[in-house]
């Protein structure tokens, strides 16, 4: 087994394989989602009922709940607002 990675950071890692900006996309997407479920237990606020308050279906709130989906930042606006939170993007 190689020990060439011994030592360095999982930053480095990612970026020498050339995996570290999808990694990174993954991560962000899992914090938020993670946040919105959060957000959305704390309201006892169910999918159906996000799905309804959405006007959207409960298969659609499934895929904004999938970090591994694409979504729109208007709908994560949209949901965020619903459960009383709000989207901020930096740019670093």
């Amino acid at each position: 087994m190689s020990k060439k990675h011994v030592g360095s950071s999982l930053d480095s890692f990612l970026k020498e394989e050339g995996t570290f900006d999808e990694a990174q996309a993954l991560a962000i997407k899992e914090v938020v989602v993670w946040q919105l479920t959060e957000a959305m237990e704390k309201q006892s606020l169910t999918k159906a009922r996000l799905a309804e308050l959405l006007k959207t279906s409960r298969s659609q709130v499934d895929r904004l709940l999938d970090p591994t989906r694409d979504v729109t930042l208007s709908t994560l606006q949209r949901a965020a607002a619903l459960v009383g939170r709000k989207v901020q993007i930096e740019l670093v």
